[in-house]
Formats: structure tokens, sequence, C-alpha cells
């Protein structure tokens, strides 16, 4: 059984259809990636899976269960931690105290505990320990970044959905950040990838999908879309990237 299932799901933004029937899977252990232009509706999938976006029709199951009308706070306890877009962090709380409300989601835990699993974070991202003491605001965008992505595996998910991770940053940060998700795929957590640089996230996926507008198109193996002339030509000709949802 896989771990995730979209099975025809519409979602709209008013009259706006942003996904139009999709259904896609994600198998424990996968890392997948969502390719499109921008307004395809990959942000949507995701913001539809963690229950912000509301599902109009089809059904979304995670292990098995169905999360319609699941709020996304209790997305999160079930296992599914969504990290948007524009990191979002609190830039008037430390590094330190950033990652730890990554974990308020799962009730009342030991200060002590909370503290460890702080630490387990900095072995993933050395980086944030030497920054433990400074503030959100301070970071560049590959460490607020990195940071995002540790408050996220704060809630020890199952399933990570990762929306464009790449955005703004230097090619040498971008390197360093799909060798994290590598090392978080291979520390146990499945990854839903929606990624703008598609050479990047297909040289990490197990799987990718492409979506335009509203629709899935293609799927495959990386090899079998690296092959199709219709994904070469538009996500990775000339070496540009469609932007994200």
């Amino acid at each position: 059984m896989p771990l995730l299932e979209l099975h025809n799901v519409h979602s709209a933004y008013g009259n706006v259809q942003a996904l139009k029937g999709i259904s896609l899977h994600v198998e424990e252990g996968e890392i997948v990636t969502l390719l499109g232009a921008n307004g395809a509706g990959k942000s949507t999938t995701l913001r539809s899976i963690s229950g912000l976006t509301a599902v109009t029709e089809g059904e979304i199951l995670f292990d098995g269960k169905p999360l319609a009308r699941i709020k996304p706070e209790h997305i999160v306890r079930l296992g599914i931690a969504h990290v948007p877009e524009g990191r979002r962090i609190f830039p008037g709380l430390t590094v330190k105290e950033n990652i730890m409300i990554g974990a308020s989601g799962r009730g009342r835990l030991p200060r002590q505990q909370v503290e460890g699993e702080v630490e387990e974070m900095y072995q993933i991202f050395p980086d944030l320990q030497r920054l433990s003491d400074a503030l959100g605001w301070s970071l560049s965008g590959g460490q607020q970044q990195m940071l995002a992505v540790a408050r996220g595996l704060m809630s020890k998910p199952k399933l990570l959905l990762l929306d464009e991770p790449s955005l703004g940053l230097a090619p040498i940060i971008v390197q360093q950040l799909f060798a994290t998700i590598r090392s978080i795929r291979g520390r146990g957590t499945t990854v839903l990838l929606v990624e703008q640089n598609a050479n990047m996230a297909l040289s990490v996926a197990d799987r990718g999908y492409v979506l335009v507008t509203g629709n899935l198109t293609v799927e495959g193996t990386p090899a079998q879309l690296l092959d199709n002339e219709e994904v070469k030509a538009a996500y990775l000709g000339g070496g540009k990237h469609a932007e994200s949802a």
C-alpha cells in the first residue's frame, strides 16, 4: 500500500479550478517530484495534501486513511510536514527557538527531549549549530531554508512536503540542500518535492510527475522524463527551468 495516494483530486480557489482530477501515489521511502510551469497546480497539490486548500472532489489517502475533513494541525500529527515556499521562519526568534517550535504539534514534551532532538537537527544541518543563538532575520536565504526544513523534521514526519526549496539560492547552496534531501530520505522520511530546478529535482528523485494547468500529463522515472521530448523542451531545454506554481 502506498504511503500517499491521490485519487481524482479536484481543488479550486473560488471559481478557478486549480486541480482537475489528478491521481498519483508516493511509496514509503521514495523521493517523488512534481514538475510544471507557473500556475500548473504544484503548490496547490501540496496544500491540498496538508489540508490548507479544500479538496472539492476526489480523495487523498495517507497510510490508507482518508484525510477528508481533517484539520491541518491534525494532519501534522498523522505524520505529514509541509515546508512551504518562502520558508516562513519566525524572524524574531533564534535558530534554536525556531527549530523547537517544530515539535509543538506533538503535544507537551520534556524540554530535555526536545533539546536532544534539536541536536539531531544540528547533525543534519551543521551550519545551524553555530548559528543557534542568531535571530531568524539575520540568516541568509540558504540558512533560512535549512532552518525551515529542520523545523519541519521536528514533527517527526513520515512524509515531508517540500515546496520550491532551491528558490532564490546560489548554486553551491542548492547542491548542499539536495545532498541533505537525500540524507533525509536515508533517515527514513519519504519526500514529495515541488521544485523549479527540474534537472536537480530529477537527480534525487525516484519518480516524477508533470503537471500542466491542473492535469497530470506525464509520469515516469527520472530517466524516462529526461528522455521525454515534451519534458525536455518545456523544463530542461537550454538550462531554463519552469517556475513554481
